[in-house]
């Protein structure tokens, strides 16, 4: 039975799921965390490790003699350094698809949050702005009707068609930017240039891979083109948005709002410029980590291990 070490093992399971099914698999140490100084001492006989984040690079793998399996707990690999894998023989599997029912959840709990305005609306009510209202209603500005907005996502892979699909529900005409439209063509969406859509669209979702050509794409000059009501939601990639522009446009009332899942540094610095504007939703990188997500997340972390111990090539990246 093989030495498995998952090392950093809380944001996968902080206890509401069970380790169970991946403990049958092998000699199983779990840690929530690990420092990078630690990772060579706790990894030390490990033949499999289990990491989500945690950097495993070069000079790591050469510390680690025993190692044979990399298996990630997400969709993202950028953390472990591939070539230097591949020239000691190590395989490396990761997991797609399995947050895609949650990301597309939270998109439109932002989307509602911005435009519902219900959470501002609750907290009027427990300051007592109802109590001495003359009215039997009131609202703290205009309410605009999801079926009269655009809806526009830029990337339209798995999580981008399942928005679609939400916004259609909701009576929203959607378009779409993407490299593969004929591809992935779906009814009732249209697909149009990078700048039509923000140019049309009054809530743009963002959902494309993070690249060197579409690093910080989204920034002042994309965000004044669309029209009003106006709202960013971005729970892709932090790196997609030039957060010092959003956040002008934002205090400039460019954009009426934004709703992010997502920033450029992980977690980001007190005086980040986005904390803290009324009109900027921002959550922890909690889109994906519903407990159904992460409950996938883990059948298939074990699913890949199985695979691998019986000479199987399963999601390798």
């Amino acid at each position: 039975m093989p030495n498995i070490v998952v090392l950093d093992g809380h944001t996968l399971n902080p206890g509401d799921l069970s380790w169970s099914a991946l403990e049958t698999l092998g000699t199983v140490h779990i840690y929530e965390r690990t420092p990078a100084n630690l990772v060579h001492e706790r990894a030390a006989q490990a033949e499999i490790i289990i990491v989500n984040k945690q950097i495993i690079d070069r000079e790591t793998l050469s510390k680690l003699p025993h190692l044979r399996f990399i298996a990630v707990s997400a969709t993202g690999y950028n953390n472990i350094d591939l070539e230097a894998a591949a020239e000691s023989g190590i395989p490396v599997a990761n997991v797609a698809g399995y947050s895609t029912p949650a990301v597309a959840q939270h998109v439109f709990a932002m989307i509602l949050a911005l435009t519902s305005r219900v959470g501002a609306h609750d907290q009027s009510v427990k300051a007592g702005d109802w109590f001495s209202c003359p009215d039997f209603s009131y609202t703290l500005g205009t309410i605009p009707e999801l079926s009269t907005l655009k809806l526009g996502i830029y990337g339209f892979g798995r999580i981008g068609q399942a928005v679609a699909k939400v916004g259609l529900a909701h009576g929203m005409e959607v378009l779409a930017h993407h490299k593969h439209p004929q591809r992935d063509a779906m009814e009732g969406v249209k697909f149009v240039g990078l700048q039509e859509l923000f140019q049309q669209c009054n809530i743009v979702s963002l959902h494309a891979p993070l690249n060197e050509d579409n690093f910080e794409i989204v920034g002042r000059n994309l965000l004044s083109s669309m029209p009003k009501p106006s709202f960013l939601i971005n729970t892709g990639r932090g790196g997609l948005v030039n957060e010092e522009e959003l956040a002008a446009c934002l205090k400039e009332n460019i954009i009426s709002g934004a709703g992010l899942d997502v920033l450029q540094q992980e977690p980001p610095q007190k005086d980040h410029p986005l904390i803290g504007l009324p009109n900027c939703i921002i959550t922890p990188h909690v889109a994906w980590a519903t407990q159904a997500a992460r409950q996938r997340l883990m059948e298939e972390v074990v699913l890949n291990i199985k695979a691998f111990m019986v000479g199987e090539e399963r999601n390798r990246v």
